[in-house]
């Protein structure tokens, strides 16, 4: 069956106009889609308002008339003010939702030459939604040699798919920018690779908060970074980016970077500040160690990210600050919402968009094209080019994936390791022996510094939780704490119980490093998975639904 062509179009108000015989001397673009002589509609939506239903009249009937074939039906659309945009996109948004569309038998045209430009966008913005399953058509007036011609008509699809050059050269452009969020580094681990396709989508198509976790050093503060260049690449975005380090304030100094204070708020006030969160008025504000903020840091931050209003320290008027937030975190937040140390309210406003960045170790593959990068800008802070032999390189890339390499500060870690071999490589080339001495440095500082050293957070307690601690012995805390270490530096539960058991396993004729772990960790009633902090600490013993150890 052959498909039928239907048009639809907003009378001309002005263009169309015309009385007496004299008219047709015009060119009236709704009647000269009925004169092209390759173009024939089947029938022809004329939309118009109250006010100009006798022009409407008049233009339906000339249309019918040169071209017979053509049924055209009037339809009135209750416009009041044609250049007011909520009104004429909610009239015709209306129309479009009630027409009984038939795409499998018919074919649509949406005229985007008459009406109010006002009219023209919403019309477009509704054929590109796919509202209007249609394409659009653009007629243009003939030239002074053709005057009596019905003029030219263009057809544009909007379907982007069918344009081979468009969809690449979109293609190219998501490529681009997912290159910026990974500062032009070839990434080859595929889950990160798809991690970072999801944030550029997601951070080019909101302003709600976003939440970066992850250990130290796996690049939550570069990534915020990238993301804020990205917007403001695309005019996403006009203010400035702001970041602040949560673990390096407290009190009322949190109170006054953050929110800001005025004159004479406390002693030393000697004039008003704005405050970071002032300065990051329609830009990007990010809160790096955001779980090491004070509970009234956090009611004051919740306010400001729901209402875009707050109050300076010692303040009586309510400034306002419209940014989006990036907030970082290598703690557990949801274990300091259980622990009373972190808002419930504050996560669950910040919990909407929340990506987990891996660590080094978890990314072994990129360790080489990170290398390149780090080599490369060393060469760019220092002007010098420094290389690795074969041989060498392979042996620092052997040594990165180890399981026994900790890269405790990830790719700080890597930044640090790569600029001092480079350093120390005045010829420009990284030396055996220069490699050597650096992976010995290395040994002794993880050796020297384990996880839950003194001055970092308790390992042990953010596992089992503070008041489970308390119920253990000082002996068992100490051995416990070296087990789970070792755990959250081990990449399975069969590498850490080798790690463990190396030399009692040496005289077994049969082992099972793995079970003798298991056997142990249930003895406190933990898991594989809560020894690693992949899930919620367990309850304690005697608690209702705790696990109780044999």
């Amino acid at each position: 069956m052959k498909r039928r062509t239907v048009g639809i179009g907003l009378l001309g108000t002005v263009l169309d106009r015309g009385r007496g015989p004299e008219r047709w001397e015009s060119w009236r673009p709704t009647v000269a889609l009925g004169q092209q002589e390759d173009l024939l509609f089947d029938r022809f939506e004329l939309l118009f308002s109250r006010k100009f239903a006798k022009l409407a009249q008049t233009v339906a009937a000339d249309f019918a008339s040169v071209s017979p074939e053509t049924e055209v039906h009037l339809r009135e659309v209750a416009f009041q003010d044609a250049w007011d945009f909520e009104e004429v996109y909610g009239e015709l948004h209306d129309y479009a939702r009630g027409y009984p569309f038939r795409p499998e038998t018919e074919d649509y045209l949406v005229h985007i030459t008459t009406g109010t430009h006002v009219a023209q966008i919403c019309l477009f913005l509704l054929t590109e939604s796919r509202h209007l399953p249609a394409r659009l058509i653009q007629t243009s007036p003939p030239d002074r040699h053709r005057r009596r011609s019905p003029g030219d008509y263009a057809i544009v699809d909007l379907d982007l798919s069918k344009y081979d050059r468009l969809a690449s050269r979109f293609a190219r452009e998501q490529s681009d920018a997912r290159s910026v969020l990974k500062s032009g580094i070839e990434t080859r681990n595929q889950a990160f690779n798809r991690l970072i396709e999801r944030i550029e989508f997601v951070a080019m198509h909101t302003v709600d908060p976003i939440l970066l976790t992850g250990p130290t050093g796996a690049g939550k503060s570069q990534l915020a970074r990238r993301v804020f260049e990205l917007k403001k690449g695309r005019h996403q975005i006009t203010g400035t980016f702001v970041e602040v380090n949560c673990a390096t304030i407290r009190g009322d100094a949190a109170m006054s970077a953050l929110f800001g204070h005025v004159k004479g708020a406390f002693t030393g006030a000697l004039k008003d500040r704005p405050g970071l969160l002032r300065m990051a008025d329609g830009g990007l504000l990010f809160l790096d160690e955001v779980g090491e903020l004070g509970q009234d840091e956090q009611a004051m931050l919740l306010r400001a990210l729901e209402e875009k209003r707050f109050l300076p320290l010692g303040g009586d008027s309510e400034v306002g600050s419209d940014f989006q937030l990036i907030a970082g975190t290598n703690r557990d937040l949801a274990a300091a919402v259980r622990e009373g140390r972190f808002r419930e309210d504050l996560l669950a406003r910040m919990n909407l968009w929340t990506f987990a960045l891996p660590g080094l170790r978890d990314r072994a593959e990129d360790v080489a094209p990170n290398l390149d990068y780090e080599l490369g800008q060393f060469t760019r802070r220092t002007g010098r080019r420094v290389t690795m032999s074969r041989e060498v390189r392979e042996r620092f890339l052997k040594f990165a994936a180890a399981p026994t390499s900790a890269w405790r500060a990830n790719f700080r870690d890597l930044n640090a390791t790569i600029t001092r071999m480079a350093t120390l490589s005045p010829g420009g080339r990284i030396s055996r022996e220069t490699l050597d001495e650096e992976l010995e440095h290395l040994e002794r500082q993880w050796a020297a510094a384990p996880r839950g050293a003194p001055g970092e957070p308790d390992l042990l307690a953010e596992v089992i939780g503070a008041e489970r601690l308390n119920g253990i012995d000082l002996f068992d805390r100490l051995q416990l704490g070296a087990v789970i270490r070792v755990c959250q530096d081990s990449p399975s539960l069969s590498e850490a119980g080798r790690r463990l058991f190396a030399v009692s396993r040496a005289r077994k004729s049969r082992v099972n490093d793995a079970d003798r772990l298991r056997k142990y960790l249930a003895r406190f009633g933990l898991s594989w998975a809560d020894a690693k902090g992949s899930s919620p600490p367990r309850k304690a013993a005697g608690e209702p639904g705790a696990f109780q150890p044999a």
